[in-house]
């Protein structure tokens, strides 16, 4: 089990990564990042995928879909923008948010290893 700072420092190393976060969806709030710039203020970015987040859950309430997000990916010109809400018990209510340089970055590679740093990940 990794620690906090050790996983987003872990989730830095991949390839092309620019910023990322852990956030609770339930109130919108950051308990950690790494990275980021003035272009991806990872505060805002959490706050805005929250929203992204909450939809997505409410609408598989509303469609009676007995199913959890695996991740969601946002495709911007330039980047690559990953959510992966924690599937562990003591993650519930959490996500991390990870952007990604779409020239650097291999999108299935990085899928890969942010679900491998979310097992060991210890919140």
């Amino acid at each position: 089990m990794a620690n906090l700072e050790l996983s987003l420092k872990e989730c830095m190393s991949i390839d092309g990564a620019v910023g990322v976060a852990l956030v609770d969806y339930t109130s919108g709030m950051t308990l950690g990042t790494a990275g980021g710039s003035a272009e991806l203020d990872l505060s805002v970015a959490a706050a805005g995928n929250t929203d992204v987040v909450r939809a997505k859950m409410r609408t598989l309430e509303l469609l009676k879909l007995d199913d959890g997000i695996e991740d969601i990916l946002i495709t911007l010109d330039t980047q690559y923008h990953l959510i992966r809400p924690l599937s562990s018990r003591s993650g519930k209510g959490l996500f991390l948010y990870l952007a990604l340089l779409r020239s650097r970055a291999n999108l299935a590679m990085a899928r890969h290893q942010l679900r491998r740093i979310e097992a060991t990940l210890e919140v």
